[in-house]
């Protein structure tokens, strides 16, 4: 998509897997017909004029809060008459026909588009990705493709072409298998977990195992991830020969400033001062 500025935050060197995200503030500018391989929303933040021509024909009243979504590989040309402050996520079919697969058992499915409308889930998650994305760029892979599974789901729900029926999936994971996956993330702490490689371990989808681990757990896993991490780095932090940054490394983050961040919300205070407190 060709416009006018470069985002202002890009979710491009993140390295997340099956979604992605920018968040820009856009001069008024006309884009001639273009088609995007992806399912593509498009969250307004805030606009200065309220008319766009979509398709050649003019939509008004544009507010923030306003959801547009374009299928993958349909065309699309817009003009925006006035400067636009947006969020741009793009969606991969594959990630999606995945999910939807997983989540109907069926692997055709036609997402209807939507010029402008109204959708707070959707606003909501746009918003938390870009959060995630500015604070904790270099550790936001497992957030962000959590989200990209629980995205594919509300999409199946609301705007597929004809009315899905959900999987509904209850009683958690069986003991024996939430033992294994809780085995496995504690002894590898230290790498970039992913969903789809717990779940594969498990021999299990990543929809299926997000929801029935939460359901055991209380936690998605991304969170339980962070707080195992938590939990270690305070055992850790009890070997004195150990320094700050090699903990940081042994419990997976890649920076030492996202550490300190993320161990001030859980513990109320920071790795060196804990440590003192010992």
């Amino acid at each position: 998509m060709h416009l006018p500025r470069s985002p202002i935050i890009s979710s491009h060197y993140a390295g997340w897997n099956g979604i992605s995200l920018e968040y820009h503030r856009q001069p008024a500018h006309e884009m001639p017909e273009y088609c995007i391989p992806y399912h593509t929303l498009s969250i307004g933040l805030g606009y200065r004029a309220k008319e766009f021509k979509v398709n050649g024909r003019v939509h008004k009243d544009f507010v923030a809060g306003n959801v547009g979504i374009c299928p993958a590989n349909q065309s699309l040309s817009t003009q925006a008459y006035g400067k636009a402050e947006f969020i741009l996520l793009t969606v991969d079919p594959t990630k999606f026909a995945q999910t939807a697969y997983e989540a109907v058992n069926t692997e055709k499915l036609e997402i209807v588009s939507q010029i402008r409308g109204f959708d707070p889930l959707i606003y909501q998650m746009s918003l938390a990705l870009k959060h995630e994305l500015e604070s904790n760029e270099l550790d936001s892979q497992l957030y962000a493709e959590s989200m990209a599974t629980a995205l594919s789901v509300h999409l199946l729900k609301r705007y597929s072409a004809r009315k899905q029926v959900i999987k509904n999936y209850t009683g958690g994971l069986p003991q024996y298998k939430l033992r294994e996956a809780v085995t496995y993330i504690n002894e590898h702490l230290e790498q970039k977990l992913t969903l789809a490689e717990i779940a594969d371990l498990l021999q299990m989808s990543p929809h299926y195992f997000a929801t029935l681990f939460k359901q055991s757990t209380g936690l998605a896993p991304h969170q339980y991830i962070t707080q195992c991490r938590i939990e270690q780095a305070k055992r850790l932090l009890t070997n004195r020969e150990l320094t700050l940054i090699e903990i940081c490394q042994q419990v997976g983050f890649q920076s030492q400033s996202h550490f300190t961040k993320v161990f001030r919300k859980y513990t109320a205070t920071t790795p060196k001062v804990y440590r003192k407190l010992l």
